[in-house]
Formats: C-alpha cells, sequence, structure tokens
C-alpha cells in the first residue's frame, strides 16, 4: 500500500479530521487542478474533467467536503 492509498484508507475511515493540506495532496495527485482564490476568498477549487470540487482552506475541513471528495474518487475509480 502506497502512501497515497494510505491517506485515502484514513479519510474514508476518519472523514470528520481531515487536514486541508491532506486533501490538497491527494487531489493534486491525483491529477485535479487547483484554482486559488482571488479577492480574499478562501476556497479553492479542484477540477478534472467533469468532476469539479470547491474546498474551504479550513483545519479540519468540515466533514460535507470530505464526503464529496470521496463520492468523486469512487466515481473516478469506478471509471477507469
Amino acid at each position: 500500500m502506497n502512501k497515497r492509498d494510505k491517506q485515502l484508507q484514513t479519510i474514508r475511515n476518519n472523514p470528520k479530521d481531515v487536514k486541508f493540506k491532506t486533501i490538497q495532496n491527494i487531489l493534486l495527485n491525483l491529477g485535479f487542478t487547483e484554482t486559488v482564490p482571488r479577492g480574499g476568498s478562501s476556497h479553492y477549487t479542484y477540477h478534472k474533467s467533469i468532476y469539479r470540487i470547491t474546498i474551504p482552506k479550513d483545519n479540519p475541513v468540515n466533514g460535507i467536503y470530505i464526503r464529496q471528495v470521496i463520492k468523486i474518487l469512487d466515481a473516478l475509480e469506478a471509471n477507469q
């Protein structure tokens, strides 16, 4: 099991205690592009093909965003 798989397993097991940097690393390593906020916003947007998610830079990240990321990652795995 590589580092990315361990991170994915960790967020699946405990979606309420995930740092923004962890989610950022997972998404960027999977080929998502990051749009950095402008004008004082704290919401980062990640997109890859038809998938798009906006996540606020909070620590820990709210569980609803983690569940959305997991749902997108599951959909990506199903399409491969």
